[in-house]
């Protein structure tokens, strides 16, 4: 009898204590149909833009670095020589002397720049279908920058290269101008060099003719 009652007892406990369990887990569990916890959100990247897309919100910089420098404010103009370079968005060049003149009134900004001595000029077209730019470079004695349409004139016997292409004039009257597109123009007589690199051969393949062998 004893035994029996040990055992009633015993299973009494055990249920009282797997209840609790029970209970305790379904106190600290959380509910199936609680909210999951937001993932974190990407950071967006803006792309890159074009540099040679001139800002038309922001202000357009020109540095301009020279041996000396001096101005007239009276006229708008300053005046630079000795290793003369300019650096802007839309080109960049380097000469001897430098004259630029600046916009009157409030906008005291780039109207026409005039170098002058072993001018170099360097202008950027962009590529339509996204690849690199194509570069203008330009040599000549004399460069004239008007701002209104952003072209380039070169005089005194100049040359430009497009890429791979060289345009030289024959004529020291000849006249190139290049473009704010990068397109260049020519007035007066030149001559183009168009260049061609030789297409690389296949390994294993030989373009030489086998000679004929010897006749017996």
């Amino acid at each position: 009898m004893k035994l029996l009652r040990l055992a009633i007892f015993s299973l009494a406990i055990t249920a009282l204590a797997q209840n609790e369990v029970a209970t305790n887990a379904a106190k600290t569990s959380k509910p199936a149909n609680s909210p999951k916890p937001k993932a974190k959100a990407k950071a967006s990247v803006a792309p890159a833009k074009n540099p040679l897309e001139n800002e038309s919100k922001g202000p357009i910089i020109t540095e301009i670095y020279a041996d000396e420098a001096s101005f007239d404010s009276g006229k708008n103009t300053g005046i630079f020589t000795g290793h003369v370079k300019v650096f802007d968005p839309r080109f960049n060049l380097q000469s001897d002397k430098l004259t630029v003149y600046l916009h009157k009134g409030g906008d005291q900004g780039l109207e026409k720049a005039i170098a002058e001595g072993n001018v170099g000029v360097v202008r950027d077209r962009p590529d339509p279908n996204g690849g690199p730019p194509t570069h203008a470079v330009g040599r000549s004695e004399h460069a004239v920058y008007t701002a209104t349409d952003g072209s380039v004139e070169l005089t005194g016997t100049p040359k430009v290269q497009q890429g791979p292409n060289m345009h030289i004039a024959t004529s020291a009257q000849t006249v190139m101008v290049i473009n704010q597109d990068g397109h260049l123009d020519t007035h007066g007589p030149s001559r183009t060099e168009i260049r061609q690199e030789p297409k690389e051969e296949k390994p294993g393949s030989s373009s030489a003719t086998p000679s004929p062998s010897p006749k017996p």
